[in-house]
């Protein structure tokens, strides 16, 4: 495929850059801004079924959206789990029903989602699921019990996709089963923040006391949860790919401003640094349009998630040395609630330092690489990252 921005690629990235500076000014509450969004048109760009309320795009016109977006002063989204994540899953493996039901109030941003898999104990390896659904005995509903950790917006969110395991006594990845779960359940599902190095909390942890989702929400079949759980792990790394690596260019951009006001440029280390994580960006924007332009192997997702997450996690430690020994400190209030407050360059580094950890560690996607597509032998079992 010839990745290229037409004239008309090029008019409607005008007509976004428009719209979003008419409308964005990054004061907005973020579910208030989901709505905004969904009433202009801008949620669900290029879904291939019609008549769910989102406007035709090409793939270049998605790049250019998501581009002039994370360019812009909007708010970060909430609404990116349901859109980028469940959206496609459902377009991909949903029932008609399904698509009827849930498609419509995500493209107006109505409902808002989370992602339900990792566990105490699965994180990256998502197979150790131990979470469990039991279908009741008139068979209109599953009973869940278990813990999701790690749930990214869960306190925000209206629905969260599940997957638990429906066979008692399976192992790895049979017997589990993909199930859209309301969160509006009071005593059955408790939603915990988890305080973060950042002192933020966009993390939290799940708990379901026999939680219910009704037979018909179940996506695939019963059984069929890990086929449909790695087909929506191939959307996680899309056209979303691309507005990160803005917001990247954007922080890259402010270490280098602070070398310049520091003096830290001087430094020929420093600059050599500074220099490979702007190459390092251009070839991670070229592996990424290479990997929308169809040009990738089941290896992509991986490649794409170790390029950027050990470079965001060395810009962030870039950022603490270009400051010098003023990286350590900060204004402290011990009188309020959270003593310190984090300036950017500090939340950039400890928040990073989870980058390398987060939606798959760099061990998992290094064995995913290696047996999948190299296709080497497996380690011993117990030694290895199960994927």
């Amino acid at each position: 495929m010839d990745f290229a921005f037409t004239s008309q690629d090029d008019a409607f990235r005008a007509e976004a850059r428009g719209w979003l500076a008419a409308h964005a000014d990054g004061t907005q509450d973020r579910r208030t801004w989901e709505r905004i969004l969904g009433k202009a048109g801008w949620i669900g760009l290029g879904w291939s079924q019609e008549g769910y309320g989102n406007r035709a795009a090409t793939l270049t016109q998605q790049v250019a959206w998501a581009e002039e977006y994370a360019r812009s002063p909007a708010p970060p989204r909430s609404g990116h789990i349901g859109e980028n994540l469940l959206a496609p899953t459902l377009l991909a493996h949903g029932t008609e029903e399904q698509k009827a039901r849930f498609l419509p109030p995500i493209a107006a941003g109505e409902e808002l989602w989370c992602q339900g898999y990792s566990e105490p104990g699965a994180g990256s390896d998502l197979a150790g699921v131990r979470t469990a659904a039991v279908r009741e005995p008139e068979g209109t509903y599953y009973r869940i019990t278990g813990q999701k950790i790690w749930t990214s917006l869960a306190h925000e969110a209206d629905w969260c996709f599940v997957l638990a395991r429906t066979e008692p006594g399976s192992r790895r990845h049979h017997g589990l089963t993909f199930l859209l779960v309301p969160m509006d359940q009071p005593g059955r599902v408790e939603v915990r923040p988890i305080r973060q190095l950042t002192g933020t909390s966009e993390f939290n942890e799940v708990f379901f006391d026999g939680a219910r989702a009704r037979v018909e929400h179940v996506v695939g079949a019963e059984g069929d949860g890990w086929r449909v759980a790695m087909g929506l792990l191939g959307f996680e790394r899309g056209v979303s790919t691309l507005a990160q690596q803005i917001g990247f260019a954007q922080e890259l951009g402010k270490v280098v401003q602070t070398a310049v006001a520091t003096g830290a440029m001087h430094d020929p280390v420093v600059r050599e640094r500074l220099v490979r994580q702007w190459a390092e960006l251009r070839v991670m924007r070229w592996n990424a349009l290479r990997t929308l332009g169809g040009s990738a192997d089941a290896g992509a997702p991986s490649v794409a998630k170790l390029l950027w997450a050990g470079w965001h996690q060395r810009l962030g430690e870039l950022a603490m040395r270009v400051r010098g020994a003023a990286a350590a400190v900060g204004p402290v209030d011990w009188s309020a609630a959270a003593p310190y407050e984090l300036d950017v360059s500090q939340h950039l580094f400890l928040f990073s330092r989870a980058d390398t950890i987060y939606g798959g560690s760099d061990q998992i996607q290094r064995t995913i690489i290696a047996e999948r597509v190299l296709g080497l032998p497996r380690e011993p079992k117990g030694r290895q990252g199960a994927v």
